[in-house]
C-alpha cells in the first residue's frame, strides 16, 4: 500500500486568487521568518519550499551592474525622444534581458528599481541623467511607457516588477540625507506628486523607493503621503523599498530618532516594507525589528502588512507558479533568444537616433557626402557609461560612427588632451612601466550586487620615475578636476594599497579613484588624489599616495608629497586647430564624463562648459568657421551658440551612440529629439539648488519669465512643417483639439506636435504655459497628418489651498499648438465651466499655516513626526506669510494661534487696524510641544491677512472666534490647550 501524497497547500494552488494565496502563506510563516523578510535580502524558508528573494535590480536604461547587457541611452535621453511607443519597447527589451540574465545568474533580480520619475527641476542636480523631464506630464508619460514595457503584457504575471524612484521632491545631492525640501501644497500636488500619480494609476508599477532627503522637515522614509496618496491610486499592493542605508540615516545622520528601534518602527508603520541597509547583512535590521516588537513599538500585524506586500509582488512575478509563468525562459535557446538580440541592437540604435536634438542649424547640416571632416574633442572617441549602466557588449564612439559612415580616409581626429610629463624635484619624470603579462580585465564584466565594493587593480606595476618619463594625456573636466591617461589608454588610479598605477579603463566607481588636482606650490605643483585626499609622493618602492592625515613628524616626513613640475609637450587646442584647418567641416564633440563633476553624490556648480573644452571649441572655430558642436552630456549647458553654425545635443546614447550621431550628421536620419528641460542662458537664471518652490521662484518652463538659451520642447529638423486647421472645443467635461501637420520639406522626418494650455484670467499664479499632450509622428515629404488630442477638463485644474483640494476655475483658457513651448503655431481659446473663486472660509475653518498664497523667509517643517505641516522662519530672518481673500463673515473678535517654540507672531489685515502681536516666551519641551496663544482681533468681511514670524517657533494653525461662533478651532495632533 502506497502512502498518498499530501495535498499542496493553498499558496501553491494557481487556481486561487493571489490575495488568498498570500494570506495562506503569510499564516504559515513564523514571526521570526516574517521579520527576516523585511530586509532587502529575504532568506529562504526551506520547510515551506520558499526561495530566497532580493528586492532591487537597477535597470534604468538597461540591466545594470550584473555584467554585459544591452545599453540604451540615458534616461534623460529617452525623455528627449518624446516617444512613448519607443520607450515601451526599450522597457520590454530590458525586462526580457533581465529574465534571460536571471536564468544564468540568480543574483539578477526581477524587482527592478526603475524608472526615476524625479522631475528635472534644477539642471545642476547631479543625477539629472536619471530623470526624464522637468515637466510632470511628460515624465509620467515616458515613465508609464517604460514601466509597461518592464511589466510585460500578460494579464496575470509580470516580467519584472518596477519600483519608481525617488519619493519625493528630490533634486539635490548636496547634503542629500540631511537637507529638507520645503514643498508648499500647490507644488506638492501640481508638480511633485503628479508625475508619480499618473504612472501608478496606469497600473504597471509595483512600488516606490523613498528618497534620502526630507520633505517639510520629515524624512521621506516616514512620508505620510505614502498612505494618504500613493496607496489610494491603485488597488494593487505596492512594495515600498528603502534606499540604501536610509533606515540607519534616521538616527545616524538625520538624528530624527534616538534609537534605531524607534526609527525602524516608524518607517515600517509609515509604509516602508523592505529595508535596504548594511548590504547583504540582515542581522541588524532583524534585531531592530525584534527590539521594536519587544518594546511595543510594533505589532505582528505591522510586520504582516509589510510582508504581505512583498509576497504580493513575488506571486505576480510567477515565483510560486513556475509552470505557468509565461516569462521564464525554459531552455538555453530561450535565454539566447532574449539576450543581446539583433532586434535589441537595432532598438538601441533607434533609441539613440531618436534622442538626438538639433538645437541650431544655419545650413551646415546635414554634411555633404564628400566632406572632409575633422572629429575633435574630449568625447570624440568615447562611449561613456554612467553609474547605472550595464557592461557594454557593443561600442560605438562618434569617431567610429563617422569613420564608418563617411570613410576613414575623409576623417581626421584630434582628441584635444594636453600632453604632459610630470617632473620630480630630483629632475626625473613619472614613468609608467609596461603591463606585460597582465590580463585585460574590464570592471563589471562578472557583475556585482554592489559595484561600490569593487576594488582597484593591484596586479599591475606601480608608477616609478626615470630620466625621460612617460607622456600622459591630461584632461581638466572642470573646476580643476583632472584625469591622467597613459599611452596604452589606461588611466592613473589608486588601489587600496595606496600605489598609483595606470590600471583603469575609465574613471568610475562609487568613489572615483582616477581623478587628481594640481595645486600650486612654490615653483611647482602638488598632485592631490581626490579619492583619498592624499598627495602623490615618490617612494623607493613606487609612486604612491601619502596618508592625508599623517599624525607624527616622522610619518609626515616619510609621507612628504612630491613637488612636480608640469612640462607640457602639446596643448590640446594646438592639435585641434591643426585638424580643423585641414577639413571642410569640424565636429567638436564635447560634454561630460558621467562619473566626474555632476553625478550621484555630487551636484554641479555651474552650467558652463569646462574651461578645457571651451579652449578646444574656440580653437576649432578660429581655425574653421564651419564648426558643429555636438554635445554629449547628462545635462544642459550654457554656451555661446550665436557664434556656431550648428549645435546638437544628445545624452550619453549607450552602445549605439556613435553610429546614431553619424547617421544624423549625414542626414540618413532627420533629428527629431526635443528638449525635455529648459536650457538656461546663464547661472544667474537659476534659483537656489534647495529652493523647491517652482511657483514662487518662477522655475522651469512653466513659470520662468526670462529668455532661455533653448526652450523646453525645442528641437529642429532637416524638414519643415506647416500647422493648420485648428479646431478646439470644450464640452461634456472634455477639451478636444484637432489640427493638421504637413511636411513641407523634402525628406521624411519626425515631428512632435505639442499642446499647451494657459489660464487667461487666473485668480492665482498659474503656468505661463503647461504641456497637456504631445505626439511624435513620421511624415514623408508632402504628407499631412491629422492630429487630435482629447483631455479631461480636470487636467486644467489647480490645487486650491483655500479649499485644500483640486478646483477647476471657470473662464477662458488659451490652447497653444506648436513645436515647442515657445514656438507656437496655432492658438484658440475655449471657455470652461467650473467652480467660481470664493473667499477662504476662515471664520469656520481657520487657516492651516502651510496653506499660504505667498511667503518670504519661511520654510515648511513637520507638524509632528508622523503627519502634518507647520511653518517656521528661516534662521536669522523674519518670515512673512500672505493669505488672500479671508472671509470673516459677520465678524470675529479673537484670534488663536497654535505654536511651538519661542518667538512672536504678528497678524495684520490689509486695510485693518494695527497688527496684533502674540509672543511665545515659555521654553518648549520640544519642537512638537504646541500651545495656543490668544488675542483680540476685530475683523469682518473679506481681507487679505498677513502673518509675520520671528524667532525659533513653528506656526501650525490660526483660528478665529467671537460673535457667537466657535470658529476656526484646530484639533491638531500634539497640541496643549
Amino acid at each position: 500500500m502506497t502512502a498518498s501524497t499530501p495535498p499542496a497547500p493553498p499558496f501553491r494552488d494557481p487556481r486561487l486568487p493571489f490575495a488568498k494565496r498570500v494570506d495562506d502563506l503569510l499564516a504559515r510563516l513564523t514571526l521570526d521568518e516574517k521579520t527576516a523578510f523585511l530586509h532587502q535580502f529575504a532568506p529562504a524558508v526551506e520547510r515551506l519550499g520558499v526561495a530566497a528573494f532580493r528586492t532591487g535590480q537597477e535597470a534604468l536604461h538597461g540591466v545594470a551592474w550584473m555584467g554585459p547587457a544591452t545599453v540604451f541611452p540615458q534616461a534623460v535621453g529617452l525623455g528627449a525622444t518624446w516617444n512613448e511607443d519607443l520607450v515601451r519597447r526599450v522597457g520590454e527589451a530590458v525586462s526580457r534581458e533581465a529574465r534571460a540574465m536571471r536564468a544564468r545568474d540568480e543574483r539578477v533580480g526581477l524587482n527592478v528599481w526603475s524608472p526615476t520619475v524625479n522631475l528635472l527641476r534644477h539642471p545642476l542636480w547631479g543625477r539629472n541623467e536619471e530623470g526624464y523631464s522637468e515637466d510632470p506630464r511628460l515624465t509620467s508619460a515616458i515613465a508609464t511607457a517604460y514601466t509597461r514595457g518592464l511589466r510585460g503584457g500578460h494579464p496575470t504575471y509580470w516580467r519584472t516588477a518596477p519600483v519608481l524612484k525617488h519619493w519625493l521632491a528630490h533634486n539635490n545631492e548636496t547634503d542629500r540625507d540631511t537637507s529638507s525640501a520645503s514643498v508648499r501644497p500647490r507644488v506638492l500636488h501640481e508638480y511633485d506628486l503628479r508625475a508619480f500619480r499618473a504612472t501608478v494609476e496606469a497600473g504597471a508599477v509595483a512600488g516606490v523607493m523613498p528618497a534620502y532627503n526630507l520633505v517639510n522637515g520629515r524624512p521621506n522614509h516616514l512620508s505620510p503621503h505614502l498612505g494618504r496618496h500613493l496607496r489610494t491610486w491603485t488597488e494593487e499592493d505596492l512594495l515600498v523599498c528603502s534606499d540604501a542605508g536610509a533606515p540607519s540615516n534616521l538616527v545616524d545622520s538625520e538624528h530624527y530618532f534616538d534609537t534605531h528601534e524607534e526609527a525602524t518602527a516608524a518607517a515600517l508603520r509609515a509604509g516602508v516594507d523592505s529595508f535596504t541597509d548594511h548590504g547583504t547583512d540582515s542581522s541588524r535590521i532583524v534585531a531592530r525589528v525584534r527590539g521594536a516588537l519587544e518594546q511595543g513599538l510594533l505589532t505582528e500585524a505591522d510586520v504582516d502588512t509589510a510582508v504581505r506586500r512583498q509576497l504580493s509582488v513575488r506571486f505576480r512575478l510567477g515565483e510560486f507558479d513556475p509552470e505557468h509563468d509565461p516569462h521564464a525562459p525554459a531552455t538555453a535557446e530561450d535565454v539566447t533568444a532574449a539576450f543581446d538580440t539583433p532586434a535589441h541592437q537595432e532598438l538601441a540604435r533607434e533609441a539613440a537616433e531618436q534622442a538626438v536634438v538639433l538645437l541650431k542649424n544655419d545650413g551646415v547640416l546635414p554634411l555633404a557626402p564628400d566632406a572632409r571632416i575633422a572629429v575633435v574633442g574630449l568625447l570624440a572617441d568615447e562611449c561613456k557609461l554612467d553609474w547605472y549602466s550595464g557592461t557594454l557588449i557593443h561600442r560605438s564612439t562618434p569617431l567610429e560612427g563617422v569613420y564608418e559612415r563617411f570613410g576613414a580616409e575623409r576623417v581626421s581626429f584630434a582628441e584635444g588632451v594636453d600632453r604632459v610629463r610630470l617632473r620630480t624635484a630630483a629632475g626625473t619624470f613619472l614613468h609608467v612601466l609596461p603591463s606585460d603579462g597582465a590580463a585585460d580585465r574590464a570592471a563589471g564584466t562578472e557583475g556585482a550586487l554592489d559595484p561600490a565594493l569593487l576594488a582597484g587593480r593591484t596586479d599591475l606595476p606601480p608608477l616609478t620615475t626615470d630620466a625621460t618619463g612617460t607622456e600622459l594625456a591630461l584632461v581638466d573636466w572642470g573646476e580643476g578636476l583632472l584625469t591622467l591617461r597613459a599611452p596604452d589608454g589606461r588611466y592613473l588610479s589608486v588601489a587600496e594599497d595606496g600605489f598609483v598605477r595606470a590600471s583603469a579603463d575609465q574613471p568610475g566607481g562609487w568613489v572615483v579613484q582616477e581623478t587628481f588636482r594640481l595645486e600650486p606650490h612654490g615653483d611647482g605643483h602638488l598632485l592631490r588624489h581626490t579619492g583619498t585626499g592624499g598627495h602623490v609622493r615618490v617612494a623607493a618602492d613606487g609612486v604612491k599616495v601619502a596618508a592625508p592625515d599623517a599624525s607624527s613628524a616622522a610619518s609626515a616626513a616619510a609621507d612628504a608629497p612630491e613637488v612636480f613640475g608640469l612640462v607640457v609637450t602639446e596643448r590640446g587646442e594646438d592639435a585641434v586647430a591643426r585638424a580643423a584647418a585641414g577639413a571642410d567641416v569640424v565636429v567638436v564633440v564635447a560634454g561630460n564624463d558621467p562619473h566626474i563633476n555632476g553625478r550621484e553624490t555630487e551636484d554641479r556648480t555651474t552650467l558652463r562648459l569646462p574651461a578645457h573644452q571651451e579652449r578646444l571649441l574656440r580653437a576649432a572655430r578660429a581655425a574653421n568657421p564651419a564648426t558643429v558642436l555636438a554635445l554629449t552630456s547628462a545635462y544642459p549647458y550654457a554656451l555661446d551658440a550665436e557664434a556656431l553654425p550648428a549645435v546638437l545635443w544628445t545624452a550619453h546614447g549607450g552602445q549605439a551612440a556613435g553610429t546614431a550621431l553619424a547617421r544624423v550628421l549625414a542626414g540618413d536620419v532627420s533629428p527629431a529629439g526635443r528638449l525635455p528641460q529648459t536650457w538656461y542662458a546663464d547661472d544667474a537664471d537659476l534659483p537656489g539648488l534647495l529652493d523647491y518652490d517652482v511657483i514662487g521662484s518662477r522655475q522651469t518652463y512653466l513659470y520662468f519669465e526670462g529668455t532661455p538659451l533653448f526652450p523646453f520642447g525645442h528641437g529642429l529638423s532637416y524638414a519643415s512643417f506647416a500647422y493648420a486647421d485648428l479646431s478646439a472645443r470644450a464640452e461634456a467635461g472634455r477639451v478636444s483639439v484637432s489640427f493638421t501637420v504637413t511636411n513641407t520639406g523634402d525628406v521624411t522626418a519626425d515631428e512632435v506636435p505639442q499642446l499647451y494650455v494657459r489660464a487667461e484670467d487666473p485668480s492665482v499664479p498659474r503656468p505661463r504655459r503647461e504641456l497637456l499632450a504631445h505626439r511624435r509622428i513620421t511624415l514623408a515629404p508632402g504628407a499631412t497628418a491629422d492630429v487630435s488630442f482629447d483631455v479631461p477638463s480636470s487636467a486644467l485644474a489647480f490645487w486650491d489651498v483655500a479649499l485644500d483640494r483640486w478646483r477647476l476655475e471657470p473662464g477662458p483658457y488659451a490652447l497653444l499648438v506648436g513645436a515647442s513651448c515657445e514656438d507656437v503655431r496655432l492658438s484658440a481659446t475655449v471657455t470652461l465651466d467650473g467652480e467660481p473663486t470664493a473667499p477662504r472660509p476662515v471664520r469656520e475653518r481657520g487657516l492651516a499655516a502651510a496653506g499660504f498664497d505667498e511667503q518670504s523667509g519661511t520654510e515648511i517643517v513637520d507638524l509632528t513626526k508622523t503627519a502634518g505641516d507647520a511653518v517656521t522662519p528661516v534662521a536669522g530672518r523674519t518670515g512673512e506669510l500672505l493669505y488672500r481673500a479671508c472671509d470673516f463673515g459677520a465678524g470675529v473678535d479673537g484670534v488663536t494661534v497654535s505654536v511651538a517654540g519661542e518667538g512672536t507672531v504678528e497678524i495684520a489685515l490689509d486695510g485693518g487696524p494695527a497688527p496684533v502681536v502674540l509672543s511665545a516666551d515659555t521654553p518648549a519641551s520640544g519642537p512638537y510641544a504646541y500651545t495656543e496663544l490668544r488675542a483680540a482681533l476685530a475683523a469682518e468681511g473679506v481681507h487679505d491677512l498677513r502673518i509675520g514670524l520671528r524667532g525659533s517657533l513653528r506656526l501650525a494653525h490660526v483660528g478665529f472666534s467671537g460673535r457667537g461662533s466657535g470658529a476656526g478651532r484646530h484639533e491638531g495632533a500634539g497640541h496643549r490647550h
